[in-house]
């Protein structure tokens, strides 16, 4: 299938061997009651209470006489520790452990049970706990209120040493979130306790908002609160120490006035009114190391027939809304629809309905995004319960208490792009299987294989353009955030077929506002994307437009007998011997084909003025990187499009079993000599177009030469 789950975590494998092995030997030492049974059965409260930063898992069961228990499984040694026993038949409704795993913080319920009378403070419906765990020692009320409370202690980005002072969040049914400070000291050697606990400092983070969401990973609170029936989505960093900062606010059209209160991401969901929940929209946001920031969502909806959800591209300054048609209404097997985070790509799937693929770094065409509809293997094989992004690609799924590593699958997409018949999914598979590329060498050679045996099978698009500029682009796109601004990722500029069963609106949003002034990191990134969508509309994108207008302007100088300059056109040549250079270095394999052997002036003046403008380009809007670095990528990304042409044109001349100067036109061709030569006419094609350089080879690629080619070819076929 297209989504890869693979397994990181299981309750019934991670955790219930240990536990039951703890109580055996319980029993073998006669300090635990019941017998096999009990051992089988125990265990059916056990599930998954929360996920910390450090990907540490708090876990919660019962015992037969309903004591709850708290385990914490060791993401890093794979090793289970017990944390802390209740010894009353309390429910669980949220936990959190801090980094040192000296204070546990939770919040209890009293057990639903007819009879029983309340055990907690008069009043009171929850009660929220601070517990000293290391040793276990003093317990702390923070809270006996008559509603919910959840708990999560944050996790410094700095993990080098133990910190004196903890930080906790509060959040509150009553919609306000509040952040305790918690000093602690050690006495007697190991012993942790609280320091000053009689009263412990704290402050408002967050208030009137309708729902939240943490993200674990980065230590951020978005939260969205209500001003005049306006939805607007706000987004709290914490760092190491107690400071925190409000970094945007946005608008967002959507509705949630009516849905009630709402929590992601802050742990097991099972005490929310599940029928107030049912009807709430889905909303997340997703956020990745380029600067993106995306909200996901699809509201309330009853009609089986269709699904409408939207994604605001804030760092692109727009939204889409897809109208997803579905076609078996009798085959309901989910309570709604699930979006996940897969770093360029945002899932969104509803089993046994459909499965997209929306291209969140490149959003602006649909045909970078796949859609997948009906009743197909990719569909049928993902979980049929919803499953909750935590971060990156850390996927949980609550009821099993499974914990997955989302991937795309690449082996799938690649035998998913031999397959279809479908122009968009081939480009968007094609996007895809580059940009979660792993051994680009090998896939490389996969793809072009699939070229080679569908180059006349694309109508809407040239399958050798798309290739190259696509691969060339991603072969360097690590190497600075800026660089989807700057360089063509894509062919196409445009995209009017429809996709089957998939409607479109896409309309204008307005930007978040900032609400700090100095940025690092992540927030750096997106000031940077906003600050583009907002002064730089026209398209900053290279083309080789003054290349060739230069390149034109150079041959007929020569025609002419005139002269440019000597060192001009001497720094324009050295361009190229730099990058021939640079990409013999890189392919230490001798080449099949006689490529790089003979001097083509003009090729090599093309290839030089592509490096220069393509250097000035760079050098004008990529601020502060190294000029060495730009000149690097620059002659990186020249080669590239160089060795993609030549792999082209090596994976051809192999298939066909054609071995150095053996390419004759002027005889009437072989069946293989005449496809080897239509390859090539196909690159002339998609080169000249885009107006990009090509191997220096004359006895291929000199103009009169392949007229000539074209006329003995012609004759061939006729």
């Amino acid at each position: 299938m297209a989504l890869r789950l693979v397994s990181d975590f299981d309750l019934g494998k991670d955790v219930l061997p240990w536990l039951r092995a703890q109580r055996a030997a319980l029993v073998a030492a006669g300090a635990g009651g019941g017998g096999p049974g009990v051992l089988e059965n125990n265990y059916e409260s056990l599930r998954v209470l929360n996920v910390e930063r450090n990907g540490n898992i708090i876990y919660t069961y019962k015992d037969d006489k309903g004591n709850v228990f708290f385990g914490l499984y060791d993401y890093q040694t794979k090793q289970n520790e017990h944390l802390y026993t209740f010894e009353k038949d309390l429910q669980v409704v949220s936990c959190s452990v801090n980094r040192e795993r000296t204070l546990l913080a939770t919040s209890l319920v009293q057990a639903a049970k007819e009879g029983r009378r309340n055990e907690l403070q008069p009043g009171s419906r929850c009660l929220t706990l601070l517990v000293e765990i290391h040793p276990i020692n003093n317990v702390k009320v923070l809270k006996a209120v008559d509603s919910y409370i959840w708990v999560q202690f944050l996790y410094p980005h700095v993990e080098s040493h133990p910190l004196p002072e903890n930080h906790l969040l509060l959040i509150s049914e009553e919609k306000y979130i509040e952040q305790l400070h918690i000093q602690v000291t050690r006495e007697d050697g190991n012993r942790v306790v609280i320091k000053n606990s009689g009263h412990l400092p704290r402050e408002r983070v967050a208030e009137d908002f309708v729902w939240a969401q943490w993200d674990m990973s980065e230590q951020r609170l978005y939260y969205i609160d209500l001003k005049k029936s306006r939805s607007v989505l706000k987004c709290i960093q914490f760092y190491a120490d107690e400071h925190f900062s409000l970094m945007f606010e946005a608008p967002l059209d959507v509705s949630l006035s009516d849905s009630g209160f709402k929590l992601v991401n802050f742990g097991y969901d099972d005490l929310q009114d599940q029928e107030k929940l049912s009807k709430h929209p889905t909303l997340c946001v997703f956020t990745n190391h380029t600067g993106s920031l995306c909200v996901c969502y699809c509201p309330n909806f009853d009609s089986w027939e269709q699904i409408t959800y939207s994604v605001l591209y804030f760092h692109k300054g727009h939204s889409k809304t897809f109208t997803a048609t579905l076609g078996h209404v009798d085959s309901r097997v989910t309570k709604g629809i699930t979006f996940l985070s897969l770093d360029y790509y945002v899932a969104v799937y509803l089993p046994g309905h459909f499965f997209h693929l929306l291209n969140i770094q490149h959003p602006d065409l649909i045909c970078h995004s796949l859609f997948l509809t009906g009743n197909s293997e990719v569909i049928d094989m993902l979980p049929h319960s919803p499953l909750q992004s935590l971060s990156g690609p850390l996927v949980l799924d609550w009821c099993s208490g499974k914990l997955y590593r989302a991937l795309l699958n690449q082996s799938y997409l690649l035998e998913f792009l031999w397959n279809t018949r479908l122009d968009c999914e081939k480009l968007a598979l094609l996007q895809c299987v580059l940009s979660c590329g792993r051994d680009p060498r090998r896939l490389e050679a996969k793809i072009i294989q699939w070229i080679s045996e569908n180059i006349s099978a694309c109508h809407s698009f040239d399958l050798i353009q798309e290739f190259i500029i696509a691969s060339s682009y991603w072969s360097i796109y690590p190497e600075t955030s800026n660089m989807d601004k700057l360089l063509p990722y894509s062919s196409l500029l445009t995209w009017d077929t429809e996709i089957p069963g998939i409607t479109l609106v896409t309309e204008e949003i307005p930007l978040p506002l900032m609400k700090v002034h100095s940025f690092k990191g992540y927030w750096e990134k997106l000031n940077s994307n906003l600050e583009y969508v907002k002064y730089s509309k026209p398209h900053l994108h290279y083309n080789n437009s003054v290349v060739r207008r230069e390149w034109h302007s150079l041959i007929s100088e020569e025609k002419k007998g005139k002269r440019r300059s000597t060192v001009y056109v001497r720094n324009i040549l050295d361009n190229a011997i730099k990058v021939i250079s640079n990409l013999e270095a890189r392919n230490l394999e001798p080449r099949l084909t006689p490529l790089f052997q003979e001097e083509d002036n003009h090729q090599r003046l093309l290839m030089g003025l592509m490096v220069s403008e393509l250097k000035d380009h760079l050098l004008r809007h990529l601020q502060g990187v190294e000029k060495k670095k730009i000149e690097q990528m620059v002659l990186d990304y020249v080669s590239k499009l160089l060795d993609l042409i030549c792999q082209i044109l090596e994976a051809s001349w192999r298939k066909h079993n054609l071995h150095p100067w053996v390419l004759h036109l002027n005889r009437r061709a072989s069946a293989a000599e005449f496809a080897v030569f239509h390859i090539m006419t196909r690159i002339l094609e998609a080169t000249n177009s885009l107006f990009l350089p090509l191997p220096p080879a004359p006895e291929f690629y000199d103009g009169q030469v392949i007229i000539q080619c074209r006329i003995s070819a012609s004759e061939l076929l006729h």
